[in-house]
């Protein structure tokens, strides 16, 4: 268990680095600035290979990589041969494109994974087909039974579980006609939804309407066109994107405990689960992390891409860099800031594994 994993967490974030670090090299490559090494992992080197000015290595610590480039640093000092290389020599709007092409190369992945998936397995559709049924619950009292299958509603054709869902929440307690399909039999039945006092994703209290109906679990693949498949991968995308951000946020006010961050430990674990559950499941695991990270990186905390993208932003807006000691004095508090997060999570994981089992 603990050899997967390992083997699982290794494999996974050494994807996400490569793609992290490829997309900033070649961005900046793309606009002649010199990159000196390209690192996954850090600390000591242990194997690498020097091609023209740049060292590709793999070092030590493989919780993170960098590239670095010619004249990357707000003091360092370049020879004038060497000036078209360098990063700080080059215009405002291509080192902001360098540095924001890694968290978007790590977005962009999540679409291709996605895609990839969708092209070649298609996608899961949960069907609309009835399981077990709550005792005086709405969908009770008008005499909905198990394994009646829900074709449409107010006249509305349902394709899947998901549909059905929508329409009765969207419904606000108004009465909704079903057309079901019971023994290969069709059926009308009028059925009015109750409010229930529910929880979110984030916990929060919400009134939801329901029919008081579970899936009996029937499920099929719907196969996709290249088109469709784009169009989804973008959608699922856009939806992880979206649940990424909310999260943060939620973290922030304090909805979301703290408690629920995870660290290494928290990602290997879960990385041998996925493996052990098979390659689809892995591979979606590494592109719903590869939104995760794409996200948290455009977060402007100094050090992260998203800090120096902030900074570029102050640039553009007073025409000018900020301070070399300003810039300084916010990237030793944004590694401070990174190096409590670091042990906060660390401690969420130990504290899991040895005191809540």
């Amino acid at each position: 268990m603990m050899t997967t994993n390992i083997f699982s967490f290794v494999i996974v974030l050494s994807i996400l680095i490569l793609v992290h670090e490829l997309g900033h090299f070649l961005v900046a490559r793309f606009f002649g600035v010199g990159v000196l090494k390209f690192s996954l992992g850090f600390g000591p080197r242990i194997a690498g290979k020097t091609i023209g000015i740049t060292d590709y290595r793999i070092s030590a610590i493989p919780l993170g990589g960098f590239v670095k480039m010619v004249g990357d640093e707000p003091d360092s000092e370049v020879p004038p041969e060497d000036i078209h290389l360098s990063f700080n020599h080059k215009p405002l709007f291509q080192r902001f494109l360098i540095v924001a092409a890694g968290p978007f190369s790590n977005l962009l992945l999540a679409v291709v994974i996605f895609f990839g998936l969708f092209l070649i397995t298609g996608i899961p559709i949960l069907n609309p087909v009835i399981g077990k049924i709550d005792a005086d619950s709405p969908a009770a009292q008008a005499g909905i039974q198990a394994n009646d299958k829900v074709t449409a509603i107010n006249g509305q054709a349902i394709d899947s579980w998901e549909d059905m869902a929508k329409m009765i929440t969207a419904s606000h307690g108004q009465k909704l006609t079903l057309a079901l399909l019971r023994a290969d039999q069709p059926l009308v039945v009028e059925v009015t939804p109750q409010q229930k006092a529910s929880k979110n994703l984030f916990g929060e209290p919400v009134d939801r309407y329901f029919i008081g109906v579970m899936s009996a679990g029937d499920s099929r693949i719907r196969e996709m066109g290249f088109l469709e498949s784009l169009s989804e991968s973008l959608t699922q995308t856009y939806k992880i994107i979206e649940m990424t951000i909310l999260s943060v946020i939620k973290l922030i006010q304090g909805t979301v405990s703290a408690k629920t961050l995870g660290g290494p430990i928290m990602i290997a674990e879960m990385a041998g689960q996925q493996a052990k559950e098979g390659a689809t499941s892995l591979i979606f695991f590494i592109a719903l992390l590869s939104v995760n990270l794409g996200i948290l990186n455009f977060l402007p905390i100094p050090v992260l891409d998203g800090g120096h993208l902030f900074f570029f932003t102050i640039e553009a807006i007073i025409r000018r860099p900020l301070s070399i000691r300003i810039r300084e004095m916010a990237q030793q508090a944004g590694i401070a800031t990174l190096v409590l997060l670091m042990i906060f999570v660390f401690y969420n994981d130990i504290e899991r594994i040895f005191f809540t089992g």
